[in-house]
Formats: structure tokens, sequence, C-alpha cells
């Protein structure tokens, strides 16, 4: 089976470890023929480009295949798309993110390609956005979705959003969760000598908060209650996972805040390092106003470390309220001061909470659970008499129940 995934950008982020995950885990353990094709990475989001070709995946760069809306790059970027799926002839396409989504689709559709498929990582309209790109973006989605054999969502909201907004109708979508590496995680340790090299002591309550530093993330949220929080105990410290533009913007409200000696910019950490950074973390906060199914909540309870996160698109569906976490209305800064301070005050409700997100990780978000769902969901469109709608019932690892996994 020859399948080509498209991607906007191969930058440090969930969409993008997930589709180098699944890329490498169709090979590996299905034998499929996959290529990789993405735009360029540039910036201080950091690229995974790298371990891609060092992992010896087919990749393949379009340079005209950028995030922004630009017509002429835009088109550019169609075509050349298109000469690709030409010259592949792949039996699926597969795209992953928002401009890559559109393009991909449409590209695959003109060349012929059989299986179209779609993964939703996140909205690319919504509240979060103005009412002239909600429409633009609604659009589009509209009319790639038109060339869409199927969706796979990485969480049932994504499901709900696009339904609502007439993509689709509900059998030609299957939720598969965003897998990865357990292990890593389920093993992280408090290193107290990572602790001292940002000056946490043993006895403080470090809070983490992972994303790029960037609009729509909640860092500024945090920032506006981390005074009182701190000025009511002092022994709370932030970490803050990830780059981004708005960094020293963000550094200078925290000088300028007075809490500095409080608030720690680790900067871009490789994937590779996250689950040893989530270890001496004591909870994780996320307050993303837009995501699929942020990466960071099941990272951190993989960890067995409870999280507050935005009730905001699928964040529901892993931050159970009052059973892993606290999940809060977007922007309500007094709830979010009320969890901080239960969370950080109470070290058997952290356990209590840490102990059962663990469970649901271990059960929902193994890596080969995911490429084993996608596989199947390949091997479906692929055996029927016409590419067609269809919905798979998810049972352990994407499949049936009692049914094995497929082999090739």
């Amino acid at each position: 089976m020859r399948v080509a995934h498209v991607i906007t950008r191969l930058i440090v982020g969930g969409a993008q470890e997930n589709t180098i995950a699944t890329v490498t885990g169709l090979r590996a353990e299905h034998g499929c023929d996959v290529s990789l094709i993405s735009g360029h990475s540039p910036g201080a989001e950091g690229s995974l480009e790298e371990s891609v070709l060092a992992a010896g995946l087919n990749l393949q760069i379009v340079p005209a295949l950028v995030r922004p809306v630009h017509p002429l790059r835009d088109f550019t970027a169609l075509n050349k798309l298109s000469d690709l799926f030409r010259e592949q002839k792949p039996d699926i396409v597969h795209t992953h993110s928002g401009k890559a989504g559109v393009l991909g689709r449409l590209a695959a559709k003109r060349a012929g390609v059989p299986i179209i498929i779609h993964t939703i990582h996140g909205p690319s309209f919504g509240a979060f956005q103005g009412a002239l790109a909600n429409w633009i973006f609604t659009a589009a989605e509209r009319r790639a979705g038109r060339a869409t054999t199927h969706f796979i969502s990485v969480a049932e909201a994504m499901t709900r959003q696009y339904l609502a907004a007439g993509i689709g109708n509900p059998g030609r979508f299957t939720t598969i969760r965003s897998g990865f590496d357990l292990e890593p995680y389920l093993n992280a340790k408090n290193d107290l000598a990572l602790r001292a090299k940002f000056g946490f002591k043993p006895e403080d309550i470090v809070v983490g908060k992972i994303a790029r530093l960037f609009k729509l993330k909640g860092h500024d949220d945090l920032l506006d209650v981390a005074p009182e929080l701190i000025r009511a105990a002092p022994r709370l410290k932030f970490l803050f996972l990830g780059d981004g533009p708005w960094r020293a913007r963000l550094e200078q409200r925290a000088r300028k805040a007075g809490i500095a000696d409080h608030i720690h910019f680790a900067g871009l950490v490789p994937p590779s390092e996250v689950a040893r950074h989530i270890g001496i973390m004591d909870f994780l906060v996320h307050l993303s106003y837009r995501e699929g199914l942020p990466r960071a909540l099941p990272q951190a309870l993989a960890a067995a470390k409870p999280v507050i996160a935005y009730d905001v698109d699928g964040a529901c569906e892993v931050c159970h309220d009052r059973q892993t976490g606290f999940l809060i209305p977007a922007g309500s800064k007094t709830e979010l001061t009320r969890a901080i301070r239960e969370l950080a005050a109470d070290s058997s409700l952290r356990t209590q909470f840490g102990v059962t997100g663990q469970a649901l990780v271990r059960e929902q978000f193994p890596t080969r659970r995911m490429v084993d769902a996608i596989y199947a969901l390949y091997l479906r469109l692929a055996n029927s008499p016409a590419p067609c709608p269809l919905l798979v019932e998810q049972g352990e690892g994407g499949r049936r129940p009692g049914e094995e996994p497929p082999r090739t």
C-alpha cells in the first residue's frame, strides 16, 4: 500500500509528532510504502525535519507550502502537490493541518487519488477568530471536504464542530486518539538535579505549562493570576516549556510584575526531553483557546501529574473534572486561581487525580493503538467496492471487538 502524508510544517508540536509516529508505524508495523511531504519549518518553534531524515523516512519539502494565506504560493503549492501525486500514484493521500489539509486534498482529487483522508488535529474555524476569517476557513474546509473520503478526528469534539459547520456526515468520521510513546512518561521521576537547574527547591510547587509562546495559548491569563497566587504561596514556581515570537514580551511582563524569580522559561525542549521536564512538575495547566486534543494533557497524565485545562475543544475528553484534574471555563481567571490554589495545597488530591489520569492514558494513547486503527481504516476504505463514507467502530487499537490487527 502506497501512502503519501502531507503536513504544512514539521515544527515541534503535537500534530507533527502524531504525523511522524503514524508514518513511522505504518512503515515498520504494516510494511506500507509511506512518504511525507511538508513545507519548510524555520523559526523559533523548532524543526523536526532532521529527526525525520535521521529515521530514514522519505521526506519531500515543498517550499511554496506555507502557513499564512498567500495566493501565489498557495497556487504554486497546489500545482506542485498535484504533480507529486501524479508521479507517485499513491493509493491514499492522508493530510494534516489547515493549509496542507486543504491544498493536499484538492491536489489529490485533481490527480485522481482514489482515497483521500484528512486528520483534524484542531479546528481552523471557531470563536477564537473573527467572522471574516471564519467564513474563509469554513468555506475552504467545505470545499476540501467534498474531496475527502474520510476524516480522522483526534477528539469527538472535532467531529461535532465539523458536522455543525456542514462538513461531511457522521459516517465519514472516525475518532482515533493521537498516540505517543508512553514509557518515558510512565517512568518520569522528580529529578532534583533538573529542579535545581531552574532554581527550584525540593519543597517548591512547580506548575508546568507546555505550549508555543504565541497567541491563543493562554500565557497571559496565567501571568495575570500569578502575582496574587505567589503572594499567597511563595513556594509556587512556574515552568514554561516552549518558545515563540511572544517570549520577549512575556518575559518582560514577568519582570514588570516582580515575579521573574518565579517564572522560568525553559525555551524549546526537544520531544525526547519533555517527559523528563514533566517529571519535575507537580501539575500542569493548559490554557489554549483553540486545540483539538492538546497532547500536553495526556503527556502530563501519563506521568501521573494532574492537569488544569480550559474547557475548549477536546480537553474535556481527558481532563475529567475532579477526576483527572480541573476543567474550567475558558478565560475564567477566578476559576483558574481557585484550581491552582486547591491543587497546590493538597498533595493527596494531586496523587489521586494523577493515578486516575495515568490509567486513562495507558488505555487510550499507546502509539501502536493509533497506528493499528489508522491502518485498519485504510484497509476498509481500500477494500470497499468504491471509496465511500465508512464508520469504523473502534475497539482495542481501533479494531472492532474480537478482530485481530491486520497485517500486510
